[in-house]
């Protein structure tokens, strides 16, 4: 069973991603959330990203949609998260997925400038990174690699510490939302 911590943080990313806050995720809230995402990248071709958030909507779905209704609640989704740590595989999945919609450029790497639309996305509201970032380059090198990438979003979904470093994830989300915005 989720701990109050991990309860927490899904709850918040589970807020952000409610576009229409009516407590449940729909398809409707990935494309919007989508929606948001391309237009704060501007220009560009955002077919990957377009298909990897609605796949992931998918996926959310059939693994979470406990009745069958085409939406799934905060409680559907813990319900998954509590069996995560034993599913590695779909974990690293869904985190090799998201890497390739945050790298933008395709460079096998997720900028400061990417992450930062990432979390601005996911928001939907302007948000200062710059602390948060240095937090989740775990090597030093100015950049988020797949690996670190991978790691990061394990630690965020299936992992309950909060000294973890993809703790961090949405780290500005999370801070803002706490601060009781």
């Amino acid at each position: 069973m989720a701990g109050e911590f991990q309860r927490r943080k899904i709850g918040l990313v589970f807020g952000a991603m409610d576009s229409d806050g009516d407590g449940f995720l729909e398809e409707a809230d990935f494309a919007a959330l989508t929606a948001r995402w391309i237009a704060i990248r501007g220009d560009g071709d955002h077919k990957r990203l377009r298909t990897v958030m609605m796949g992931w909507w998918t996926t959310l779905l059939t693994a979470s949609d406990r009745d069958r209704d085409g939406r799934v609640t905060l409680d559907e989704v813990l319900l998954v998260v509590d069996r995560l740590g034993g599913m590695p595989d779909a974990v690293t999945g869904t985190a090799e997925a998201m890497f390739e919609a945050v790298d933008e450029d395709g460079d096998g790497r997720v900028s400061a400038g990417e992450y930062h639309r990432l979390i601005e996305a996911w928001s939907g509201r302007p948000m200062d990174t710059d602390a948060t970032f240095p937090l989740l380059d775990l090597d030093g090198d100015g950049f988020i690699s797949r690996p670190e990438f991978v790691r990061l979003w394990t630690e965020f979904w299936a992992g309950d510490d909060p000294e973890a470093s993809g703790t961090w994830v949405f780290g500005p989300l999370l801070a803002h939302r706490k601060a009781g915005s």
